[in-house]
């Protein structure tokens, strides 16, 4: 009876909480559409656009399917809108932006082929613009897509890329990413030996990359350190007790030649 209670008051909870993020998720697109409205500079709608569609991409949190489909029609619905401004106005950090916004949608949708599309348009993009952190996100996410398309080779090509570019830019986070992406594509494969070696090559990064932020920052200048050195009290001087000798030796002189 006891954990019949806990868990009805866990379940009440969860419901209140969610539907406190509905409320307030609801109340913010209410007042961005508002704002919408009052915008008269067609500039500065594609932002707007944008972030009316990022309160729709939280999907996820939303209780129920059909609230959860209708989130992602109007995300799809405004992230289109924005991307016809971007594109109007040459925006090309909001096209890409935009690109993989609806990715992210499709993604959820299991619609991969449209996902593809859209990836493949902000990797390209990326490219230009020589962006490498997204050049190696954008084939990360191919790489995945390729996967639930049963394209396994080509899922492993783009994680190579991925892998090449992440090492050779010092790119270690990013690195670590595509190794998880490396054991998850290795065991779907049924390597479970080569997933293990990747999932453990991950995580010694990413312990490698915790211990550089523990070390203490050391400040360097010209080729010198640095280093912090204990503060202690500074020390009476001592020539005030020789000046105090000499004003001695000064006035006995005076009062002889008296």
């Amino acid at each position: 009876m006891k954990k019949l209670i806990i868990l009805f008051t866990f379940i009440l909870a969860a419901t209140t909480f969610a539907a406190h993020a509905d409320d307030i998720d609801r109340s913010n697109i209410d007042s961005l559409k508002q704002k919408l409205q009052l915008t008269t500079n067609d500039t500065l709608k594609g932002i707007i656009y944008t972030q009316i569609a990022s309160e729709y991409l939280k999907f996820d949190r939303q209780p129920n399917r059909n609230l959860k489909a209708y989130y992602q029609t109007e995300a799809i619905h405004y992230t289109l809108l924005a991307l016809h401004n971007y594109s109007y106005y040459e925006d090309t950090t909001g096209i890409r932006s935009s690109f993989d916004d609806l990715s992210r949608v499709y993604i959820a949708q299991r619609k991969f082929s449209e996902a593809k599309w859209f990836t493949l348009q902000s990797n390209k993009i990326s490219r230009q613009v020589k962006d490498v952190p997204n050049i190696i996100s954008s084939l990360v996410k191919l790489a995945t897509i390729k996967m639930e398309l049963k394209d396994n080779k080509l899922a492993m090509r783009d994680l190579n890329e991925a892998l090449k570019l992440a090492v050779d830019n010092h790119m270690p986070a990013l690195e670590a990413i595509v190794q998880q992406n490396y054991a998850y594509l290795y065991n779907r494969l049924k390597d479970y030996v080569k997933g293990d070696i990747a999932e453990k090559r991950a995580t010694e990064i990413n312990e490698g990359i915790e211990r550089d932020i523990d070390k203490p920052v050391v400040i360097t200048f010209d080729n010198s350190t640095v280093t912090p050195k204990k503060v202690t009290a500074p020390k009476k001087p001592k020539l005030l007790v020789a000046d105090k000798k000499i004003m001695k030796i000064s006035s006995a002189k005076k009062l002889a030649s008296l």
